[in-house]
């Protein structure tokens, strides 16, 4: 037996090994996540916990928008539906904080799901307009004097903290840190399979070939409403989230500007990309205040600069340049090493 070296023949690694490396990087990340709030002040960490809630909420709008082809500028109602589920149920009937979160996520994917019946008679910037109406109508509705009594009108409502449970010798913003990581893997790891089965697989035809998926005996009314409740209920259970670390929901903090900028977390993380919403959420959280570092006198200004480098360098989201870059160092490397075959 003889062995001849090929230049047409192409090495690939063992999936096992692939597999292996891949959960060795994300064991990694895990444990720097973890180690995060031993190293950083109380504020830094109150900022990652949002991030990781805006990951969430990114996570359900690129589900509708990157996988199933729906474009949404009103998912800031969403958000806020859920924040005020947990702020009403915590502040009105003393519910536990972690009891809040299956039921935004119920109550938004109910909405979700009825709201997404409508729009299917909707497609493309008519769906988008009719989104965008939600968005801008919510916020006025919440200021309704006959609802008062429930959110508290444009005063908002105040929620506390929660302790850490068991006595654990960790404050209250890192317990909460935690909590909120605990709930965003588990959030991952629940996408990561519907995304990766049948359903993502359904979903991901309908945006790319719709004639075809019905064809194949796709029910696209019923996958586009299941989208619609699905993404809706992830950004819902973000809400609460977001609500209970930062104590206070109120009208005005979930303007039309959330929706669009959760929009904009998803196309700079990278559509169709479930890392790309990690991506997403730290350039929401931080970019806005480096821009206010930058520039007192012109934040936005600063922000739209970022948003247009961003997209000028990175098309297709930081998942997508991260993708290519690791490619074309596969390439590299495979020009480098000799290659061989067994005939």
């Amino acid at each position: 037996m003889k062995i001849k070296s090929s230049r047409g023949a192409t090495p690939t690694a063992p999936p096992t090994a692939n597999r292996t490396r891949r959960v060795l990087g994300l064991a990694l990340l895990l444990v720097i996540a973890c180690a995060f709030p031993f190293l950083v002040s109380d504020y830094r960490i109150f900022q990652l916990t949002l991030v990781l809630a805006y990951a969430i909420a990114l996570l359900g709008l690129n589900i509708l928008t990157g996988y199933n082809g729906q474009i949404s500028l009103g998912h800031g109602a969403f958000y806020a539906i859920g924040a005020y589920v947990a702020a009403i149920l915590m502040d009105k009937y003393g519910v536990p904080y972690w009891l809040t979160l299956p039921a935004a996520g119920v109550v938004c994917l109910a909405v979700g799901f009825l709201f997404g019946l409508p729009a299917l008679r909707l497609e493309g910037l008519y769906l988008a307009l009719a989104t965008f109406a939600l968005g801008v109508s919510l916020p006025q509705l919440l200021k309704y004097k006959h609802l008062e009594y429930w959110t508290g009108g444009v005063q908002g409502i105040v929620i506390l903290k929660p302790n850490p449970p068991f006595g654990l010798p960790i404050n209250q913003d890192q317990w909460l840190y935690f909590f909120t990581l605990t709930i965003t893997l588990a959030m991952f790891v629940l996408g990561w399979n519907l995304l990766r089965g049948r359903v993502g697989r359904a979903l991901v035809a309908i945006r790319d070939r719709p004639i075809a998926a019905e064809a194949m005996g796709v029910n696209s009314a019923i996958y586009k409403s299941l989208a619609f409740g699905v993404s809706a209920m992830y950004t819902g259970i973000a809400g609460a989230l977001g609500a209970i670390a930062v104590q206070f929901v109120a009208p005005d903090s979930f303007t039309i500007f959330l929706s669009l900028t959760l929009l904009i977390g998803v196309v700079i993380g990278g559509l169709g990309s479930i890392s790309g919403a990690v991506y997403g959420a730290f350039f929401i959280q931080f970019i806005p205040n480096v821009a206010d570092q930058i520039s007192k006198a012109a934040p936005w200004a600063i922000y739209g600069v970022f948003l247009i480098g961003f997209m000028y360098m990175m098309p297709e989201g930081v998942a997508g340049a991260i993708r290519i870059g690791s490619a074309r160092m596969k390439r590299w490397k495979e020009k480098k090493i000799p290659r061989y075959q067994i005939p």
